[in-house]
């Protein structure tokens, strides 16, 4: 057997000798195991619930009494974002964000119905998902496990005694690593099967999900090498445990913490009641459709007359209130556009500084490849909230045409005791309506999102491996 093999087994068997160590692996591998199940069973009843009530609120569309087209522009229609297959793993933002949207006329509406809107406040603090285990808990463990790998030799003379024995200091250094390696992938490796379980049912893409386990087991790995690296640094165990200790306190704990507000603070983001009103005031700005003298509208008026060659608004071969609703909501939506590109731009400046930050703490760089290889970060609920706006503005046109062109202009300003039937369009319409269906992202377009953070991480594996191989030369040295 190897000299480094030799060295590896002998810091295991010490490893195994420490009840606490091992009560406390012990623990970590019930608590993934937990976390698996939980965060498992969780994003199964919520995917069953958002597909249920998205059956129910097409049904209860689809189930209209003949209407007229623009009562049901304001009845509007309910929609929810699906669940992708790697969202078990790691949620992200989705309890925050909301799963819902309220789709209606002349309105851009937010997703609603966020977990922690309605469930227990521990929510705030993080969900226990496996995603949490392997970011938070594993390197504490692998610390308390390995902080005296190296000092614990240099502060009882021992080292010096291998290095006469015939052991070199690099097959030391790499026994030591070896030994806190072998527990690191222990650590990792049920919630690594939970992993594969959880993205073996139908939909899961294999990029993504080769991102995620790339990206852990080289953050898994950046931890081993820098608990070997602050023991070699160190003269005695208990230094090594505090610096240790302090170190994944302020990169894992408080920073990425922190940087989410200094974030906000140094990019403000408008509030919704904000936007509301800046929104409002725009749209008075803009033209009022209902004032015949206002000049946008005035000048619709004449275009809409002289495209057809008719002289009143009686005359067009279409129903004039439903051209008009069409030209109003194509208004309205390139202003809820407008101030929601703003909004998605700001958003993306803070995204990008927390992600700075990153360059820091590699949790924050693995929280963010994990997101966005699962497709639960800002980006993956973007492409909700614009699919989602894309069908809200195609149903509305959709229903000011079906105006336009089923109600005749008579009908629609008569006020006859039969006005208000003959106003109405068969309720065979509404089961005609295209269903909202969620375009997902390919697993390529996942992964290239991930590989960013990715390269951070790794490149914090490099720099680590590079101090350590410097001071495991002068390992034994003056001590």
């Amino acid at each position: 057997m190897s000299v480094t093999r030799l060295i590896a087994r002998d810091e295991l068997r010490l490893m195994l000798r420490n009840r606490v160590a091992v009560i406390a692996f012990a623990l970590l591998v019930l608590l993934t195991l937990v976390a698996v199940l939980s965060s498992w069973s969780h994003q199964r009843a919520n995917a069953d619930l958002r597909a249920r009530h998205q059956h129910e609120a097409q049904h209860a569309f689809d189930a209209q009494p003949d209407r007229h087209p623009h009562r049901v522009v304001h009845y509007g229609h309910f929609i929810f974002r699906p669940l992708g297959p790697l969202a078990a793993f790691d949620p992200g933002v989705d309890a925050f964000t909301g799963s819902s949207m309220f789709l209606e006329g002349h309105r851009q509406n937010t997703a609603n119905f966020g977990d922690v809107r309605q469930s227990s406040l521990l929510v705030r603090f993080g969900q226990l998902t496996p995603a949490f285990v392997l970011q938070v808990v594993a390197p504490l463990l692998l610390i308390f496990l390995g902080y005296g790998a190296l000092a614990r030799e240099t502060e009882h003379g021992t080292m010096r005694v291998l290095m006469l024995q015939g052991a070199s200091r690099g097959q030391v250094v790499r026994g030591k690593l070896l030994a806190l390696g072998t527990v690191a992938l222990l650590a990792g490796l049920p919630a690594m099967i939970g992993f594969l379980a959880i993205a073996g049912q139908p939909g899961a893409l294999a990029l993504p999900m080769v991102v995620i386990a790339l990206g852990y087991a080289a953050y898994l790995a950046l931890w081993v090498v820098l608990i070997v690296l602050v023991s070699a640094l160190v003269r005695r165990s208990r230094d090594a445990l505090l610096a240790l200790v302090a170190l994944w306190a302020v990169a894992v704990v408080l920073l990425p913490r922190v940087a989410p507000d200094v974030a906000s603070a140094a990019v403000p983001l408008q509030n919704r009641l904000q936007t509301d009103v800046a929104i409002a005031r725009d749209l008075r700005r803009m033209g009022d459709s209902h004032n015949p003298d206002d000049p946008h509208f005035a000048a619709f008026k004449r275009s809409v007359l002289a495209k057809y060659g008719v002289t009143r608004i009686e005359d067009l071969p279409l129903n004039y209130k439903g051209l008009l609703g069409m030209e109003g909501e194509r208004l309205t939506s390139e202003l809820f556009d407008q101030y929601a590109r703003q909004s998605y731009h700001a958003q993306d400046r803070q995204n990008a500084l927390v992600e700075a930050v990153g360059m820091l703490s590699p949790a924050i760089a693995l929280r963010s490849l994990s997101m966005a290889a699962a497709g639960t970060d800002f980006a993956g609920h973007r492409r909700f909230l614009e699919q989602a706006e894309a069908y809200r503005y195609a149903l509305v046109q959709r229903l000011n045409r079906m105006q336009a062109e089923a109600v005749s202009y008579g009908d629609d300003t008569a006020t006859d005791a039969d006005a208000d039937r003959r106003k109405r369009v068969s309720a065979s319409n509404w089961g005609r309506m295209p269903d909202f269906a969620y375009q997902a992202p390919s697993g390529a377009m996942l992964a290239a999102g991930a590989l960013p953070e990715l390269a951070i991480v790794l490149g914090w594996l490099a720099v680590a491996a590079a101090l350590l191989a410097r001071a495991a030369r002068k390992l034994g040295e003056g001590r």
